[in-house]
């Protein structure tokens, strides 16, 4: 069957999204016109429900980190629900201890201490607890096109609005300049003058601002803001201003981490001129899609909370004995590696992009790459990212968008990507990029 058929037909797809709509809000967003069904999945292809297959350059939002159906991982985790489920924080709980373990070892933190939580969302609401309390401070400071997550306090602290519904706030949030050019009065400038003006900025704010602040909360690399990078050091130098001033550094690690940009384990790691972050945060890739995240900190700020605390869900032996064996895969065949030389393969493969007129740029590190849309006129074009994605679709590969204005799309497979993979994924890419230009 053709992928187009299910729809034609107003098959089980089309009845499965009724079903949705009526019972789930209509705020929450799926892709495509016609929502597919994703029913099973091996290595880097997923099926739908009616039998179409795709290759999936998405990952589940950059979640499936290793591969579909992995049969280390489904082992582990079927040997552990054999065992027991479920037991919370306040009893002993070895796949837990061993995940932390290799966490704090991976992590490149001084002391660190590791706690679990079951989304990325939940982790940086963590790490702005413990930056707050640590500091005794509401005052954030955090980049502009961020995205931190859909709690309160994350969106707190988000800077794109596509994504923050409401102005209303627990925390003080100033936001400074860091990672976008075009369409900015920082447009044309080179990495060094870029991060020159970025670091005046941050100064001047701080200037600005009353009292002490907590802390940066940043990306290394921007998810939802389409992919938008800093300039290698340029969150070093930060450091320096931030050290000045007491405040902490977080690191929302959530779609950079276990070694997705290719060059380090984590993206902070290009930034490390001046020392480590103070707190990461991390989910997605660890579990491989099981529900499992957590932040790292060194052990002063993990240990400040004054108040007793448990997680119910969070590190539980199912995700943990899961996550184990997800990292352990990850280890045993470098995938980081593998990120860094399939990645190059994949930039290489969709540099005929850069001749189309709606393509202004293509970014990004590794296997988190990000192409840019625009309208002749050089504003962004949203209509065009969603017309791409349609047409990717149609020809069997699953891709993302984002940015500000839903002008981006990401890239991102599986960190195991075969260099075969790569290229029909991208042959087939600049495919829709032509074909969607032709009828916007």
């Amino acid at each position: 069957m053709s992928v187009e058929a299910g729809f034609e037909q107003g098959g089980e797809h089309a009845r499965l999204a009724r079903r949705r709509a009526a019972v789930m809000p209509s705020w929450l967003s799926t892709m495509y016109s016609e929502p597919i069904d994703i029913e099973s999945g091996s290595g880097r292809h997923v099926w739908d429900g009616e039998g179409n297959r795709y290759l999936d350059f998405f990952g589940g939002i950059l979640t499936t980190m290793t591969g579909h159906a992995v049969p280390e991982v489904t082992k582990a985790v079927a040997e552990q629900a054999g065992r027991i489920l479920h037991s919370s924080t306040l009893y002993l709980n070895r796949p837990m201890v061993d995940l932390a373990e290799r966490i704090a070892e991976l992590s490149g933190l001084d002391d660190p201490r590791v706690f679990f939580t079951t989304s990325g969302t939940e982790a940086n609401d963590t790490a702005l607890l413990l930056a707050t309390g640590y500091r005794a401070s509401n005052q954030i400071l955090a980049l502009r096109n961020s995205y931190h997550g859909r709690s309160f306090a994350s969106l707190a602290v988000t800077g794109n609005r596509s994504w923050s519904p409401s102005s209303l706030s627990p925390v003080q949030t100033s936001y400074v300049h860091g990672t976008r050019r075009r369409g900015t009065m920082l447009e044309g400038l080179t990495d060094a003058e870029f991060t020159e003006a970025c670091v005046r900025d941050l100064e001047d704010t701080l200037d600005q601002l009353h009292g002490n602040v907590a802390c940066l909360i940043a990306e290394p690399i921007q998810g939802v803001g389409g992919f938008a990078a800093p300039p290698d050091g340029l969150f070093a130098r930060f450091r320096e201003v931030l050290d000045r001033h007491g405040i902490l550094w977080i690191s929302d690690e959530v779609q950079t981490g276990w070694g997705r940009t290719g060059e380090h384990f984590w993206g902070w790691q290009a930034h490390a001129d001046n020392g480590a972050p103070d707190v990461v945060t991390f989910a997605k890739g660890i579990g491989n899609g099981l529900p499992i995240a957590g932040v790292v900190a060194r052990g002063d700020v993990m240990d400040s909370v004054a108040a007793n605390s448990i997680s119910t869900f969070g590190g539980s032996p199912l995700t943990a004995a899961g996550a184990l064996a997800n990292l352990d895969y990850h280890q045993r065949h470098d995938l980081r590696e593998n990120a860094r030389r399939v990645g190059a393969v994949l930039r290489e493969e969709l540099r005929p992009a850069e001749s189309l007129r709606s393509v202004a740029e293509i970014r990004g590190k590794g296997l988190m790459l990000g192409v840019e849309l625009v309208r002749a006129d050089g504003n962004p074009a949203p209509e065009v990212a969603a017309a791409v994605t349609e047409r990717a679709r149609e020809r069997g590969v699953l891709i993302g968008k984002g940015g500000l204005e839903g002008n981006v799309l990401r890239i991102a497979p599986p960190l195991s990507v075969t260099e075969e993979e790569a290229t029909e994924g991208a042959r087939a890419l600049i495919e829709a990029l032509r074909a969607a230009a032709s009828v916007v």
